[in-house]
């Protein structure tokens, strides 16, 4: 058994914690200005995918510092030319366009590019 398959159950644990967290009544506004979910369809599964990100805002531009990035796989859905995606923003998916980039250290930012409504 690998290492992932062990850490894959808390690791969904965690992500669907702070899904939750982002949408609580209280404290979900504040947890929501940092942290919320994107939703895209994963070039090989073909399968929606939903998982929380940390995120920020620039008008109609999302940037995402991909923590860890090695060990994390749903970014590079995002390399080359990109491709859509949909980030809850205000408690609504709002739709957009993300391309995923790597630095000379290894660092990776993924940019959303929001559709005007």
């Amino acid at each position: 058994m690998d290492a992932r398959s062990i850490l894959s159950p808390i690791v969904n644990a965690m992500n669907a914690g702070f899904s939750a967290l982002s949408r609580a009544p209280v404290v979900g506004s504040l947890v929501s200005r940092a942290i919320t979910d994107i939703r895209y369809v994963g070039r090989r599964s073909g399968r929606t995918i939903t998982t929380p990100v940390g995120y920020r805002r620039s008008g109609d531009r999302i940037t995402i510092q991909v923590a860890l990035p090695d060990r994390k796989t749903w970014w590079r859905n995002f390399l080359g030319d990109g491709g859509p995606i949909s980030i809850r923003l205000d408690g609504e998916y709002r739709p957009g366009f993300a391309v995923a980039h790597r630095d000379d250290q290894g660092r990776v930012s993924v940019t959303i590019q929001l559709d005007v409504l």
